[in-house]
């Protein structure tokens, strides 16, 4: 299983470990667990309309097995704030999802966290800057095209992350669904994969038949 953030960089399993993200619903983030999720992202960024507070993030971690890993995700916030949230919400680990500093992905490394940090195809830092944040445990790849940090539904060309001249897992986001989940992994090859806005039936909640098919498919691959 992926419990333990010291080896998840070297997942046991074939296929693609699976992060649903933007959950705000414990019950909700409890099924996609059941459905086969490794990993439940938390959002902890006020214009997000995901964005979730510390009382009711607390409650969607403490309702989720042990084995899940629960994920904060952060856009240019203090190390301070970060820790504030991992401590009161027991997260497993942390997405950077801005213009962070490598000394603060060091500094959360030192906590024994799982940390994620976000390069982009569009906008900095970009998929080229990989060798800034060569600790990070992951890279979330994505677009990074629109008006909110995150993916923004947008799908593109998932296969230019081959480029990459980094030996960090890869989890590839942006624009992803049932409908081309394979087809991105196909040109990929990530070592994870990132839904939110792909299984939604409305903001923060997801359709279960919607994560189901997601996970059937990756689990197919």
């Amino acid at each position: 299983m992926l419990n333990d953030p010291a080896m998840i960089k070297k997942p046991p399993q074939k296929t693609p470990w699976i992060k649903i993200c933007g959950l705000t619903d414990p019950e909700n983030a409890l099924e996609c667990a059941k459905i086969g999720a490794d990993a439940i992202g938390l959002v902890f960024f006020k214009k997000s309309p995901r964005n979730v507070s510390i009382q009711r993030a607390a409650k969607i971690s403490t309702a989720l097995p042990d084995h899940i890993l629960t994920i904060g995700v952060f856009v240019d916030e203090s190390y301070d704030g970060i820790m504030e949230k991992v401590n009161r919400c027991a997260l497993k680990g942390v997405q950077l999802h801005g213009n962070e500093t490598p000394a603060l992905v060091d500094r959360l490394l030192e906590k024994k966290l799982l940390v994620i940090k976000a390069l982009f195809a569009t906008k900095e830092p970009f998929l080229t800057q990989a060798s800034r944040y060569k600790n990070t445990s992951f890279f979330l790849v994505e677009y990074g095209k629109g008006t909110l940090p995150g993916g923004n539904a947008e799908s593109w060309n998932y296969e230019i992350t081959l480029q990459l001249n980094t030996k960090t897992p890869l989890i590839l986001a942006g624009g992803l669904h049932p409908g081309n989940i394979c087809q991105a992994i196909k040109s990929a090859r990530p070592a994870g994969v990132d839904v939110s806005s792909g299984v939604e039936k409305s903001y923060g909640i997801k359709d279960l038949h919607k994560v189901e098919s997601f996970i059937t498919r990756v689990k197919s691959k």
